[in-house]
């Protein structure tokens, strides 16, 4: 259904507490109160404080709960206090900033948090928590400002409550002689202007005969506005759409597989309980987007039901599911000429894209569909975006463990970065793993820009695929290649491998023979 740093799709992550997560929290719930009374603290002895302790930890994901050192059982106040305050608007937003012992040997042991450092760190390393009104794309922001005032993130720790307010932690360093409460003023000047800028972002398009347009941030009550330019018809009667089983689930909305005039498709329903600007402008992109494209390699548009309270896309179904879930559920492995097979649909549905002026800015194994014949089209548009005519491109997107540098630093960028993106999926392609699963999705954006982390190839990897995985995911936009060129490689390595396999049959044969001959 589309990536979104907002407060629902953070919160989705986690599942209700229920069962197992609820006696976890019950016990870490426990250990935080009991260790608060053995240090005196006044507060805990107060009237009432149990609960408000405990709707603490409810109002947070079950993440929060696992991730809580109870030797720092006093820092659970903190962050209680931090939201507090950020629900009045006169001390919202809550920053708190604190200085962070460090054993070099082990973990950032006196951190709130259990676990430790990804990367390593030199020098002083600081803890900023922050807690304010929780937008769309605030997270990226925080992360953006961290990088402008010098900072260098280390650890980072994303929660939202279940009423729309952030718990932000960062451990940093780069920030030496200039003091605590320093850092903590320039931050709480700064925040206020991404807060603004989270909200604030117009949505452009430009046509692809070239004519740029933009359209408001605002809709009508009743419908959603989708640019028309009378060349074609897909508003579909509901009516007319018979649902038959749901097949995923996402933040937003969810994938049913139904039938259109005795045709199946797949029918992605909006929430209409979420339903808001970002939703709809999503809803709108991909359906101005769905509706101009037309190739083999991608998913074939139907039409789209736009007024209230029933907003859905409809494109043709795909009976053999996502990439994604065939290799992490179904745990399926690509053999090499299957692998390339693959790798050649994605090229050409993307080169199609881009000689399109399209950018998707999502390209992963979720949004890779397979049809009965084992093709593979690209699917979901909900983040893609016509790319303008200067060839660069600024508003962030994605999900961040397949996301260009560029991205993610929030640096100008144009159709290499899905190029980038190509080269992470060719590898998940490769060894049936989730990239930098070790890490959160945001430690392994840090790792991607500040230290020049890839995931790791392989051993005995084909050469040709090495040689290509590197090109890919070049630091430099510039030296990646262009669809149009990965389609001649990916198709001259299907027949060098084709031939390998071939003589090494032959081989096989000849010695088979020799020993019956023996």
């Amino acid at each position: 259904m589309g990536d979104s740093e907002s407060c629902s799709s953070r919160q989705s992550e986690w599942s209700p507490v229920q069962g197992r997560n609820r006696r976890q929290k019950a016990a870490v719930f426990n250990e935080v109160l009991e260790r608060l009374k053995q240090l005196d603290v006044e507060e805990a002895a107060e009237h009432g404080f149990e609960d408000e302790l405990w709707a603490h930890f409810s109002m947070l994901p079950d993440r929060y709960t696992l991730d809580v050192n109870t030797e720092r059982a006093e820092d659970v106040l903190r962050h209680k206090k931090l939201l507090s305050l950020a629900r009045d608007p006169l001390t919202r937003p809550a920053v708190d900033v604190r200085l962070v012992q460090v054993l070099l040997e082990d973990a950032v042991h006196s951190s709130f948090f259990k676990g430790g450092n990804a990367f390593g760190f030199d020098g002083p390393l600081h803890e900023i928590t922050i807690s304010t009104k929780d937008k769309p794309k605030l997270l990226s922001g925080l992360t953006s400002l961290m990088s402008e005032i010098g900072l260098n993130i280390q650890e980072a720790h994303a929660f939202c409550t279940i009423d729309g307010y952030s718990l932000d932690v960062f451990v940093v360093d780069g920030w030496e002689h200039k003091g605590i409460e320093h850092l903590r003023n320039t931050l709480v000047k700064e925040i206020p202007n991404i807060e603004k800028q989270s909200v604030g972002v117009k949505q452009e398009l430009v046509s692809p005969a070239g004519g740029q347009g933009q359209r408001s941030n605002t809709f009508p009550p009743n419908n959603v506005e989708i640019p028309f330019d009378g060349s074609d018809v897909w508003e579909i009667n509901t009516k007319l759409l018979d649902f038959e089983y749901k097949i995923a689930s996402g933040s937003n909305g969810d994938l049913y597989k139904g039938s259109f005039r005795s045709q199946d498709v797949a029918i992605k329903v909006f929430k209409t309980e979420f339903i808001n600007g970002d939703i709809k402008r999503e809803f709108s992109q991909e359906v101005y987007i769905l509706r101009k494209v037309r190739h083999k390699n991608v998913i074939q548009f139907i039409g789209a039901c736009t007024r209230p309270p029933l907003l859905c896309v409809v494109t043709e179904f795909m009976p053999g599911g996502s990439v994604y879930d065939f290799l992490h559920k179904q745990k399926g492995v690509f053999k090499l000429p299957a692998l390339l097979k693959v790798a050649i649909d994605v090229s050409k549905g993307m080169s199609y894209l881009h000689h399109n002026d399209i950018i998707h800015r999502d390209l992963k194994a979720a949004n890779l569909l397979m049809d009965e014949n084992d093709v593979v089209k690209i699917a979901d548009f909900g983040v893609a975006r016509v790319q303008l005519q200067s060839g660069v491109m600024t508003a962030e997107t994605g999900t961040y463990r397949w996301m260009a540098p560029e991205v993610i630093e929030h640096k100008p960028y144009n159709h290499k970065a899905d190029v980038f993106s190509f080269g992470i999926v060719l590898w998940e392609l490769l060894t049936g793993k989730l990239p930098y699963a070790n890490l959160t999705p945001l430690q392994a954006a840090v790792g991607v820009v500040q230290k020049g982390l890839r995931p790791t190839i392989p051993r005995h990897t084909h050469p040709l695929i090495v040689e290509l995985l590197e090109k890919c995911w070049q630091q430099e936009p510039s030296l990646r290649p262009e669809f149009s060129e990965l389609i001649g490689i990916l198709q001259f390595m299907a027949e060098k491998v084709s031939d390998e396999e071939r003589a090494s049959k032959k081989r096989n044969l000849g010695e088979s023979c020799q020993l019956m001959n023996a």
